[in-house]
């Protein structure tokens, strides 16, 4: 049992389970009854996602693919992470992973410059498995 972390949109894999959306918007032009379908979220967590500011930051960031900028942001995004509501639904997570298989993620296309690289890395550290 564990976590997949995932690109929302990309095909499902094998063991994937329930896939977990952790993005701040739902897709674009997609009716929500085909969410599911077209393999972008069964279950839409936003908790778990930047704060608008703060995805601005990332884009700014992805977009320019500067290492400093990137620090800044996951320095923000792991404070926010950090808030009491937010830290109870990582240890959520981290303690399902060990009795079921699902997915979290994003669009972003390259895990390293995506909040997801940092929840994987906050789910680890609360003892979660990873796929």
């Amino acid at each position: 049992m564990a976590i997949a972390i995932v690109r929302l949109g990309g095909p499902r894999g094998a063991r994937e389970g329930l896939r977990i959306g952790t993005v701040r918007r739902p897709p674009r032009g997609v009716p929500k009854a085909e969410f599911a379908k077209r393999d972008f979220y069964d279950v839409w967590l936003p908790n778990l996602s930047p704060s608008p500011g703060l995805v601005k930051q990332a884009l700014a960031a992805q977009a320019a693919k500067d290492e400093k900028l990137w620090a800044a942001f996951a320095r923000r995004f792991r404070a926010e992470m950090n808030g009491p509501d937010v830290a109870k639904i990582l240890d959520l997570l981290a303690a399902l992973s060990r009795n079921t298989d699902f997915a979290v993620g994003c669009y972003c296309p390259e895990e390293k410059w995506c909040h997801r690289s940092i929840l994987r890395e906050l789910l680890v550290e609360r003892g979660a498995r990873i796929a």
